[in-house]
């Protein structure tokens, strides 16, 4: 077990609003670019005036503090002033996946009551759809850089943000208050409601941005994350708002060369210094024909997380940049980076040593720490920790044990301190960075009319990266391709989710049960693979 402490690092005080606390450290920067999109530049004090006008506006609507509001916009200026304008006036911003569908979304504003919508534009008829199809009604939607005519229900988002007076003094919340959610996808079910407090984006910013990535306010950060996951919310809005820096955000998907462009060209000439990243997104870029030169880009430090980084991919691109990779692992229920390489101190293959003030412990079955060595179930106890799942107390109970919280993850501890990445507990794969579960492309691969059973599993690619893997038995009589079930499955779930492989066999290995084994699976691939 790794024994630290927040010793060094002030707790916050006992009324503390976390949007309030990002003002009140850059009030002195008003002049200063918060952050960067492609429409224009959005300064420290324009952020302040329009955070606290979306404050007063929610407020107008009538919803009171800790009732939720629904965060469905790409990554642009508007979306710190939204999540950040929520927490000012005590509501509770949901920042969902934009990759997502309207039954998803239906789900979403059921399951958290959402009582308004702040949404992109791009993003308006797939919430359309889902407000058509769940039974719960919002107040208000209020749409960001609209691409057509709104309805009387909705609003456009600069004339909603025109019509409000400022809100004088922020929500006097604790930093035990409830202050905005994330979805975490689970191994069965639908995705979880996991409920962050006030103070826990402060004791990342504290406890990762400044003390491991020593962040300066020269900094000019972009990440490839987007907003809406825990990794890049830190990276993005509150590590960077912590130190004064500047941000670029990107609505596009992060392909190498749309990353690339921000890389060498900035935006109005301003180019990021800190990049983050995910393994996927640097083996596309490594392969890229359009891999911009070392002389081309303003980096000085990389990071790393989503998935386990291949020791492969992080030597290539040290070779080509002159930059390390600091690769780490957070979670959703933890925030951020709990586990971590540092900028002066990587160890490729490992994902490094853990972040003080977190402490680490690996269990095995019997629920007693393993030796070093040998692979055991990953806890964390750190002060960031979710407060709960919404609305579901057995796993939250599975998850939250004691002030420990059970990652899901297998790590070995290595003898020099370090933790090497042993795989998933359960199912549960992460391809690009994004959690999938089987059970879901499985669940949809037999509605098509010709699948009998499917077992889905993860599968390296030649990078050593994951990528998902579908065994499909069809009906007797029936045909079907695989382009076909691809197209099926990207039809049904968020396009990302889709088997890249699917390979046609007689019968499944199951147990007496009939319960797929799907650990033979891996075994047989690992058989072929060598």
């Amino acid at each position: 077990m790794t024994q630290t402490d927040t010793a060094n690092v002030a707790a916050p005080p006992d009324t503390f609003n976390f949007a309030q606390h990002l003002l009140g450290v850059n009030a002195a920067r008003a002049n200063k670019a918060a952050f960067l999109d492609d429409a224009g530049t959005l300064t420290y004090g324009e952020l302040a005036e329009r955070v606290k006008r979306l404050a007063a506006g929610l407020r107008g609507l009538g919803l009171k503090r800790e009732e939720r509001v629904l965060l469905l916009m790409q990554d642009c200026n508007d979306w710190p002033v939204s999540f950040l304008g929520a927490m000012y006036a005590g509501v509770v911003p949901v920042a969902v996946n934009t990759l997502l569908t309207a039954d998803d979304y239906a789900y979403m504003l059921e399951h958290s009551r959402a009582q308004a919508v702040l949404v992109s534009g791009a993003l308006l008829p797939t919430l359309t759809a889902a407000l058509v199809k769940s039974d719960h009604e919002v107040q208000k939607v209020i749409v960001s850089r609209p691409v057509a005519p709104l309805h009387p229900a909705e609003v456009e988002f600069e004339a909603f943000l025109a019509a409000q007076t400022t809100m004088a003094k922020p929500a006097g919340t604790g930093p035990d208050d409830p202050g905005f959610w994330l979805y975490s996808s689970g191994s069965t079910g639908r995705p979880k409601g996991t409920v962050h407090s006030h103070a826990n984006p402060y004791w990342t910013a504290e406890l990762y941005g400044k003390a491991i990535l020593d962040l300066k306010e020269s900094d000019v950060c972009f990440s490839a994350a987007k907003l809406f996951f825990a990794y890049g919310l830190g990276n993005a809005l509150t590590f960077p708002m912590s130190v004064g820096a500047t941000t670029i955000l990107m609505a596009e998907r992060p392909t190498p060369d749309a990353t690339f462009k921000r890389w060498t060209g900035g935006i109005a000439g301003t180019k990021p210094t800190v990049f983050y990243g995910a393994p996927t997104g640097f083996a596309g870029m490594l392969a890229s024909p359009n891999l911009p030169k070392k002389n081309e880009v303003a980096m000085r430090l990389v990071s790393s997380a989503g998935e386990a980084l291949p020791a492969e991919l992080g030597e290539r691109f040290k070779a080509h940049f002159g930059v390390d990779i600091v690769d780490g692992i957070g979670s959703t229920e933890m925030l951020h980076i709990f586990i971590s390489n540092r900028p002066d101190k990587v160890r490729y293959g490992s994902t490094g040593w853990a972040v003080p003030g977190y402490e680490i412990e690996l269990r095995g079955d019997d629920g007693q720490p393993v030796s070093d060595g040998e692979p055991g179930d990953l806890y964390i106890h750190g002060p960031s920790a979710a407060m709960m799942y919404w609305g579901n107390r057995q796993k939250t109970r599975d998850t939250f044990q004691g002030g420990w919280t059970k990652a899901g993850d297998k790590y070995i501890r290595n003898d020099d301190g370090s933790y090497t990445y042993g795989g998933r507990s359960d199912d549960m794969l992460k391809v690009s960075g994004i959690y999938v579960s089987p059970f879901e492309v499985e669940a949809t691969l037999v509605q098509h009319a010709a699948v009998l059973e499917a077992a889905v599993i993860g599968v390296p690619d030649a990078e050593g990266l994951t990528k998902t893997k579908a065994f499909v038995v069809l009906k007797p009589g029936s045909e079907a391709s695989a382009d076909e079930l691809k197209a099926f499955v990207k039809d049904k779930l968020a396009p990302y989710k889709y088997p890249r492989q699917i390979v046609f066999v007689a019968d499944l290995p199951k147990t007496a049960t009939g319960k797929i084994q799907r650990f033979k699976l891996r075994e047989l691939e690992k058989g072929v693979g060598q």
